[in-house]
């Protein structure tokens, strides 16, 4: 059986390598500029506009910050967790240390799913689906997006799948 902190190693270094996998940029490149658009202005833009190329290059640029902070993060916890080779004798300390390492674990397979996550949003830039519903085809929202860059759902739609979750189980 493996330890706590052979299995937090074992999340983060998988989150690295599916981040190597994607050619993301290495975290200590800085991050491009958001091409001179705020959120205000994005919101001002008229609706005709919806998911110009404007939009698509903010979006882009949002994601991939998410995407190096995500990958920065990561490698901190990595390294951190080199040094980190404690053998405490008191096991109330024990436990404690596992709790935290519990924690780090489950923090690290969020950022797996939420780097998954960003990379899917990206792909759909590619493709030209991004800022569209999955389900209806409806425009998502730029205030939707701006909170969460990630989505791919309009609020209906993430409420009705949510409902249907909590009624079936799937």
């Amino acid at each position: 059986m493996r330890s706590t902190l052979e299995r937090n190693w074992w999340n983060i270094s998988k989150i690295l390598m599916n981040a190597a996998v994607l050619g993301h940029v290495e975290p200590n490149d800085s991050p491009r500029s958001l091409r001179g658009l705020t959120a205000q202005q994005l919101l001002a833009m008229p609706e005709s506009d919806y998911m110009s190329a404007a939009h698509l290059a903010f979006f882009r640029t949002k994601l991939e910050m998410m995407r190096t902070e995500i990958l920065a993060h990561a490698q901190q916890a990595a390294g951190e967790l080199r040094e980190e080779v404690t053998v405490l004798a008191d096991p109330a300390d024990r436990a404690t240390i596992e709790e935290e390492h519990n924690l780090e674990q489950y923090t690290r397979e969020r950022e797996r799913k939420l780097l998954k996550s960003v990379a899917q949003a990206i792909a759909r830039i590619d493709s030209g689906d991004y800022g569209w519903c999955e389900e209806t085809g409806d425009p998502i929202g730029i205030a939707r997006l701006l909170a969460n860059p990630t989505a791919s759902l309009t609020v209906e739609a993430q409420e009705r799948r949510e409902v249907r979750e909590r009624m079936f189980g799937a």
